[in-house]
């Protein structure tokens, strides 16, 4: 083979794997479940029979699944690409808690919690790491249940109201058909029409504020953690209301900047998830 047919080559394949790209993220783009052709094709900006040869050859790998004629969904096989990229992300280390522990420093002994973003069967967070020094969470008023129940829609607190701020409209519109945690506190947004209000407010300042939203008694500020433009987490500091009426910018300040650091470590994920899709 010469130079000039292995670069033709190259090119080719290049242009196809862009093409690829272009369609699985037209998924992400228009939103829902299944999708036509044609409304794919215009997403990703191809013509419909190039995006139809794509769907039908990516049903074969798994990434697509054909729902009906001319109808596709994205398949398993995409989930698995995502999964097998997460699975390199970077784990709960020293340099982790070092952060966290530093927030709480930062913010004389406020408490901290990383939550991650949850997908399955929906949009949730989860609670993966903490920086609470001494302090004895039960003693503290908060249990098991508000840890794992009331702090994991995302309708509720500083911390959910980040995630969902970020989220596509399609995982939005599932949060927001969400029913509001019984144990949410009295300065949670009930009305949808302020909630999504509140989101704009996070998207443009960076960060947000949560007034006895999880808990009563207790307030709260929280940071996006993402991957690119993608949002993976939030990271949040909580306080006593009696402590902190309100977060003071020096508490704001430390919050993004702790987001920020973790969000740093997700980072290089970029190149080899690249080098991965496109091998």
């Amino acid at each position: 083979m010469t130079g000039n047919e292995i670069s033709n080559t190259s090119e080719t394949r290049s242009r196809l794997v862009d093409r690829f790209i272009r369609v699985q993220r037209a998924f992400a783009e228009l939103g829902g479940e299944v999708h036509g052709t044609g409304e794919i094709a215009r997403a990703a900006g191809l013509d419909d029979a190039t995006t139809s040869r794509i769907l039908q050859s990516g049903v074969y790998g798994g990434f697509f699944e054909r729902i009906s004629h001319g109808k596709y969904r994205l398949g398993v096989g995409a989930a698995h690409v995502g999964m097998h990229a997460l699975a390199h992300a970077p784990a709960k280390d020293d340099s982790t808690r070092a952060i966290l522990e530093e927030l709480r420093e930062a913010t004389d002994g406020g408490l901290v919690f990383q939550y991650m973003l949850a997908t399955i069967g929906g949009a949730q967070r989860q609670c993966i790491d903490m920086a609470v020094g001494d302090s004895d969470l039960v003693e503290l008023g908060m249990t098991a249940l508000d840890i794992l129940s009331v702090t994991r829609s995302l309708r509720t607190g500083a911390s959910g109201r980040t995630i969902l701020a970020y989220l596509p409209a399609a995982l939005q519109e599932l949060v927001l058909a969400e029913p509001i945690p019984a144990e949410a506190g009295p300065g949670v947004y009930r009305d949808d029409k302020e909630l999504l209000a509140s989101l704009e407010e996070v998207r443009d300042r960076g960060y947000a504020l949560g007034y006895e939203e999880c808990m009563p008694l207790w307030n709260s500020c929280a940071a996006p953690i993402v991957w690119g433009e993608a949002i993976m987490g939030a990271v949040l500091l909580l306080k006593p209301a009696t402590v902190m009426p309100e977060a003071p910018e020096s508490v704001i300040d430390a919050t993004k900047a702790a987001a920020a650091k973790l969000s740093a470590k997700l980072s290089h994920l970029s190149e080899p998830m690249a080098m991965m899709l496109g091998s």
